[in-house]
């Protein structure tokens, strides 16, 4: 069990991923990361440990940006005091991608040699997280021909992800200079939903593991994240 945050908004998300992180602090104590995005650069810390002792000022201060992702981790897959570990995970190509992921893959161990042998990609971690980064970085570049991916490029790529992976998973992943992709496997086996809130610059939204965290946060949750379903938030919401 871990917890995950998304956040498209139209102000810093720095201190709404902190604050969204203590509320799901429960979710997971062994490590925490966040995660941002200003134009199309990444800010990223992360380390083990809770939320209040990762994060310090100069740490919060490094991660400039409007959009952003976040992750507890309670550790169900690789080694639990490694802190390369901690999430997000990052790939540079295609696009520049960041992803925290809650669940268990049951064939991860198969997909990290698949990766190598047939998609000549390299996995790093033990962690089933970052293979399941590396397959949605496949897909995404065996698709895509433009310099930024379109949606239907986006979703199509998801669900070549669903056939190749077993098990229970909810994402969040920025995509640099498109945006918020959340989604959920099949079976609908981890929790994820999500919520907006109207401020003075526009609409904001916030996708959870928890709707205790978009409540405790100030956004009105809009729905659940449907099993299988992949939502797209862009740059300008």
């Amino acid at each position: 069990m871990c917890g995950i945050l998304g956040i498209v908004a139209k102000t810093p998300v720095n201190q709404v991923l902190y604050d969204g992180l203590l509320l799901l602090q429960h979710r997971g104590q062994d490590a925490a990361g966040i995660a941002t995005s200003q134009g199309h650069s990444f800010h990223m810390h992360k380390a083990n440990g809770l939320v209040r002792d990762v994060f310090r000022t100069r740490n919060m201060r490094s991660l400039p940006g409007t959009t952003g992702i976040a992750h507890v981790r309670y550790p169900t897959a690789g080694n639990a005091s490694n802190s390369e570990e901690a999430q997000p995970f990052y790939v540079n190509a295609p696009f520049g991608l960041l992803l925290a992921h809650n669940g268990n893959l049951i064939n991860g161990a198969e997909l990290k040699q698949e990766m190598f042998l047939r998609d000549r990609r390299h996995v790093n971690t033990d962690s089933d997280s970052e293979v399941l980064l590396n397959v949605l970085a496949h897909e995404l570049q065996a698709s895509s021909q433009a310099i930024t991916p379109d949606p239907e490029t986006v979703f199509g790529a998801v669900e070549r992800l669903h056939q190749r992976v077993r098990g229970a998973y909810a994402c969040v992943v920025q995509i640099a200079g498109l945006g918020l992709l959340a989604f959920r496997d099949p079976f609908g086996i981890r929790p994820l939903c999500y919520g907006t809130a109207e401020t003075a610059t526009g609409t904001d939204y916030l996708v959870a593991s928890e709707s205790a965290a978009l409540e405790g946060l100030g956004f009105r949750l809009e729905r659940d994240i449907a099993p299988g379903e992949a939502v797209l938030i862009d740059l300008d919401g």
